[in-house]
Parts: structure tokens; C-alpha cells; sequence
């Protein structure tokens, strides 16, 4: 193997985050048409419902926390007592009652792996049917990347040709794509009160960076989508780098393409530097891809000008990720979407807002040290009672960046073609231009320049809406990136939470007010440098990453930092804190196995079960055992009582 190239996804975090230029199975469940039907019409009735559970009212929190788990041999899932954490959905589980089982030499092919569980679970969400929302739906997970050295029986193999060039097998490449992307599963609780993956669901698929796609929306078709492989601009072969997420209120799953710049390679400095839309995304240049070598098995991750080629082959293919993919997983059918009307990032996330009366917002991280905030608005209201109309909500809409004043006022400023300085002269000649080159415009427009955004969350009955700023060393450092209000600290090693609230609490509202939730770090006045002094209220943490609120408004943080960095040790491994969004107190229910991060969760609408995802842990688990191939997994946790996890 070729010692300069990574294949431990922990050594990538430089390259993701740098900061760049400006069926059921027995009888005791029955499945129809017309249940899937009530199943997708339910969601939205759980999506409106889960807005105004709380209204005014405080959340309880009542576990007592745990302490930090500092052990370096720690290799498994705790919880308080009282609770429990089984793992539920892993790398390599099949997918269904039919596909092969996961083989612990990793002597699985990628024939195989498309019928298994793909690799570092991320964002899911727990998709409920309407006849029986707390026992029985669908759960949908982000596969973000591979663990090259555990994916293969012998790590990931680089050949060189007669030039010393290096080579991948074609093999392994395409178990590697296959490994990325998306699982849907159907589960539902049996007799006895215990989920149960429904094995011969014909719900259950994976999607992955072999699945073909399409591209709609403004960008759709311009030339600057088309490839020698794909003339019209319109379909697209697969997803990955699947971080966060999104969902809607008719029922459908939003996959966020992340660190894809890091997949492909131009070799060509000059042409390279002619475009904007690769240089200002930072994608990998020089002699090979930052990630996995994949150009050299397959050309379309080549983005290198091929001049005797048609649209000089796949210089365009960078331009067509970097979307919200949307899947219908009620509909097994059917074809991918990426909705290129909500603009092109390194993508964290795509949250939902709903108001009363049906006007959306979709809020968005750019996840790169410097990068910005993003919203979507569609053009036209989501309509509960036409489903059709909904299809397209998508396609139709502005994209706005934020602006964070240190006086407290934030305003949206819209990314929409003739507008300002969006113009030809500055390298924009149409909206789709715009999308394409999203960072870009922003530049433009003065939007602020934050530390590392990444999952939105928004609470429930309120609207109002939380970021995590997870980190950023350079803040205060980097000319480009003083100190101000909204990211305060200077070298930042351990982030920050930010809210606000849309003027009249409207997700459509171009002007906003916002304030610090919370800094991470050590106590104040500790032994810890002063730049790593915190705000917590409770139990330490670092880096918040994934965010989300339950029905009742408890605010749960996940952590992703280095367990092994001195500036985080005695924080111990990562992490899963419930917060207390009126009073800030933070309380430590869970902590993963050494290496891991925690991210992705979800639950059901009573409270009463909760997912989390480990994705890559570095020593066994979920075995345990000291030997076997470590795995990514999906946690099933639940209250031994059978009551609301939280309280």
C-alpha cells in the first residue's frame, strides 16, 4: 500500500473541514397499498403535530448524567441506568431476508455490500405509519464513507503501473461506492414490545454511489452539468460523502452530499484555476483525489480536461454533487432527485421549518472552517391536502446565506441571479451559475464567515432554530476570519451553539434575531487555556456536530472530536448530551466506544425509543471482543420501564 495515502477516515478531518478560497413478515403485521398510503399522509400529520407539542411548556429532564469515559481500551455504549443500548443496524447486516450475511474477513464483494449495510452511519431519520406511529415505520440512514483498512480483508490495495503510477482494483472500488449512500429498513415491534427489522420488507433497499439518479431544478441541463458520460446534464450516477439530513412533510428523505470535492482530482493547474466553481469548493488537485483514488478505476472521477472528448469529458461531473438528494422511501421504485434549486455546498443538513399557514424553510451548514449558513424557501406553500403539488415544492424557491451583526440582528441575503453583484461581469450568467458556484455568491453578498456550520435543529412549537458551530483553529488566526459576536473565541478548539428566531416566527423571513446558546469547552478559570474556557451549564463537552429536538423540546447535542488530543482527553470519548433549551443545563447520557463519533438520531413520536448512530469506532465494537473487525452502527436505546427517554 501506498504510504501517502490516507486510509484512516480520522486522518481526513484536515481535508473535510479546511477553510478554501472565497412485506411483513408473520401475521401479526399487515401491509397494503393503502397502508403506505396512510403512512406518507401520516408523516405530515406527525410533522405538524411535533411543532406544536410543547408551545410554552419547559422539558423535563430527570436521568442522571454519566461521567466521562476516559478509559483508552473503552470499546462499548453506555447509558444511565435504567435505559438500554443494543445495537440495532450494522455495517455489512443484510439488507434483507434474501441478501448474503456480513462475513467477519470482510470477504464480502461489492455484489454483496449493495445488499448489505453501507459503512459510517450518519443522519437518519424515523420515517412512522399513520395506523401505528410509536411501533411500526421505516428508518432511513446516511452512509457517509468507507473504513478502507476494515472494508477489505487486507485494507485497500494500491498498485502501481510501469510508470509508478498509482492503481486500484476495480473491485474494491466498487464495493466502496456501494458502501456509501443510504439504507431504508422497515421495523416494527413484535408481540412481545421489541423492534424487529421487517426482513422481507419490500420497503427495504440501499441506495449508493452506483444508483442512478436525476437532476432537476434550475441547474438541470446546463452546460455546465453536461459530460461526455451524460450529454443532457440530467442524470447522474450515485451519492456520497451523506452527512447530515433532512425530511419533508409529504414523506420524503433529503440526503446531504458533504465532502464530495475530496473524490475527485484535476490535474490541470491552469484550467483548474480557470474554474471557479472547483477551486473555490477546494477540489483536490495535483496528481490524485484527496480520497480513496477512485479516478483511477473509474474516469468520471477524473475531473481533468479531456479535450477530444465531448464537453471534454468528466471535467463537469464535480459540479453534479454537492446537492440534497431527494428519496421517497415509501415508493421502492422510484429514482433519487437531486434538487439543485437549494444550491451546491459541502452540505450538512437540510432542517425543516413549517409554518401554520404552509410557508417552508430549509436550513443548510456549509461544513468547512470559514464557510457560511444557508436557508431555502420554496416559492410556493406546502399544501397537506394535494400531495401532487408538493412533488415539486423543490425545484421552485430562493436560497439565502446569513449574515450574523454583532448587535444581534441577522438578516438572509437571497443568492438570486441579477440581483446585486450576481451578474455576468462577476461571473454569474444565470441562475444556474449561481447554485453551481453557491460559496461564490455568497463571497459576494458579505455573508459571515463561521465556525465550521454543521446540523440545524428547530425546536418544536417555537420555530426557533439552532446551529452547531463545531470548531474552527483558525478563528483569529486566519486574516480572513477575526473574532466577532457570533464566533468569540480565537482558536477555537471546541465550538459553539448559536439560535435565532425569525422575524414573527416566520421561516420565510429575510431578517432575524440570534444569540450564543452555549460555548463548549472546559470550566472557566480551570487549567485549561483561557481559549478553551466554556459557557456549559453541566457536563463538558467539545465540538457539537449532530443536533436535534424530541417531541417534548429536550435538545440532544452529539460530539465528534479527537478522544486521543491532549486539549480533549479528559472530556474522554464521545458523547450524547441532553440540554435543557430554556435553562442551558446539560446533562452527559452517553458515551461511545473509543475513536468513534456519535451522530444521526432519531425517535419515535411518543419518546418513548430512540436511535443513534457510532460511526467509526476504533477498536471492536459493536463485538466488543477485542479482535473483530470493528463496525458503524445504528444503537436502539430504550427505557427499561418503557417510558420517555429524557425524563
Amino acid at each position: 500500500m501506498s504510504g501517502e495515502w490516507r486510509t484512516d477516515p480520522d486522518d481526513w478531518e484536515a481535508q473535510d473541514d479546511h477553510p478554501v478560497l472565497r412485506s411483513s413478515e408473520g401475521h401479526w403485521l399487515s401491509l397494503t397499498r393503502r397502508g403506505v398510503l396512510k403512512g406518507g399522509l401520516g408523516l405530515a400529520a406527525v410533522f405538524v403535530g411535533g411543532c406544536a407539542v410543547t408551545g410554552g411548556a419547559r422539558p423535563r429532564i430527570g436521568f442522571t448524567p454519566l461521567p466521562a469515559q476516559t478509559d483508552p481500551g473503552f470499546d462499548a455504549v453506555r447509558v444511565p441506568a435504567g435505559y438500554r443500548a443494543v445495537p440495532f443496524y450494522s455495517w455489512g447486516d443484510p439488507i434483507d431476508a434474501e441478501a448474503p450475511r456480513w462475513r467477519a474477513d470482510a470477504g464480502n464483494d461489492w455484489h454483496d455490500q449493495l445488499r448489505q449495510a453501507g459503512d459510517n452511519h450518519d443522519g437518519m431519520h424515523y420515517f412512522p405509519f399513520a395506523d401505528n406511529p410509536n411501533g411500526h415505520g421505516l428508518l432511513v440512514i446516511n452512509h457517509e464513507k468507507v473504513a478502507t483498512d476494515f472494508l477489505h480483508p487486507r485494507g485497500a490495495t494500491v498498485l502501481h503501473d510501469e510508470q509508478g503510477r498509482p492503481r486500484r482494483p476495480d473491485e474494491e472500488v466498487n464495493k466502496e461506492l456501494a458502501a456509501h449512500g443510504v439504507s431504508v429498513i422497515e421495523i416494527a415491534k413484535d408481540r412481545d414490545g421489541q423492534w424487529r427489522r421487517i426482513m422481507t420488507s419490500s420497503y427495504n433497499r440501499r441506495i449508493s454511489g452506483l444508483t442512478p439518479m436525476i437532476l432537476s431544478g434550475p441547474a438541470a441541463g446546463a452546460e455546465a452539468m453536461r459530460t461526455a458520460s451524460d450529454p443532457t446534464g440530467r442524470r447522474v450516477i450515485g451519492t456520497f460523502a451523506n452527512c447530515a439530513l433532512g425530511y419533508t412533510p409529504w414523506g420524503t428523505y433529503l440526503a446531504c452530499e458533504e465532502n464530495w470535492p475530496n473524490y475527485f482530482v484535476n490535474r490541470d493547474a491552469e484550467d483548474y484555476q480557470r474554474r471557479p466553481q472547483q477551486a473555490r469548493y477546494r477540489l483536490s488537485q495535483g496528481e490524485r483525489s484527496n480520497y480513496y483514488l477512485w479516478e483511477t478505476a473509474q474516469s468520471r472521477f477524473d475531473a481533468t480536461p479531456d479535450r477530444s472528448l465531448p464537453h471534454q469529458g468528466e471535467v463537469n461531473e464535480p459540479n453534479r454533487f454537492g446537492w440534497v438528494v431527494e428519496i421517497d422511501p415509501f415508493d421502492p421504485d422510484s429514482t433519487p432527485v437531486k434538487r439543485t434549486a437549494m444550491g451546491r455546498l459541502v452540505r450538512e443538513c437540510a432542517t425543516p421549518s413549517l409554518a401554520d399557514d404552509g410557508r417552508m424553510a430549509f436550513y443548510f451548514g456549509d461544513d468547512t472552517r470559514g464557510e457560511y449558513i444557508y436557508k431555502f424557501v420554496p416559492r410556493d406553500r406546502y399544501r397537506a391536502d394535494d400531495p401532487a403539488a408538493n412533488r415539486e415544492l423543490l425545484d421552485h424557491g430562493t436560497l439565502y446565506v446569513a449574515v450574523f451583526h454583532d448587535d444581534g440582528r441577522g438578516e438572509w441575503r437571497p443568492l438570486r441571479h441579477g440581483q446585486g453583484p450576481l451578474n455576468a461581469a462577476n461571473g454569474f450568467p444565470d441562475q444556474a451559475a449561481v447554485l453551481i458556484n453557491a460559496r461564490g455568491a455568497a463571497d459576494l453578498l458579505g455573508a459571515t464567515r463561521m465556525d465550521r456550520p454543521e446540523w440545524v435543529a428547530v425546536r418544536p412549537g417555537s420555530r426557533e432554530v439552532y446551529v452547531t458551530l463545531t470548531n474552527n483553529d483558525e478563528r483569529g488566526v486566519d486574516d480572513g476570519q477575526p473574532v466577532n459576536a457570533a464566533n468569540p473565541r480565537p482558536r477555537n478548539l471546541h465550538g459553539q451553539i448559536l439560535r435565532w428566531r425569525e422575524r414573527d416566527n416566520d421561516p420565510a423571513a429575510t431578517v432575524f434575531d440570534w444569540e450564543l446558546f452555549l460555548l463548549a469547552g472546559y470550566p472557566a478559570g480551570g487549567e485549561a487555556p483561557a481559549h478553551q474556557w466554556g459557557t456549559i451549564q453541566g457536563d463538558v463537552f467539545s465540538s457539537p456536530d449532530g443536533l436535534w429536538f424530541d417531541p417534548a423540546g429536550r435538545l440532544w447535542i452529539e460530539t465528534d472530536y479527537d478522544d486521543e488530543s491532549p486539549d480533549h482527553q479528559a472530556m474522554g470519548t464521545n458523547q450524547l448530551l441532553c440540554a435543557d433549551p430554556d435553562s442551558g443545563e446539560v446533562r452527559r447520557f452517553l458515551v461511545g466506544p473509543r475513536g468513534c463519533e456519535i451522530t444521526g438520531i432519531t425517535g419515535t413520536p411518543d419518546g418513548r425509543t430512540l436511535w443513534v448512530n457510532v460511526q467509526h469506532p476504533g477498536i471492536s465494537y459493536p463485538a466488543s471482543d477485542g479482535h473483530t473487525r470493528p463496525r458503524s452502527t445504528t444503537v436502539l436505546i430504550t427505557r427499561d420501564d418503557g417510558g420517555e427517554i429524557g425524563t
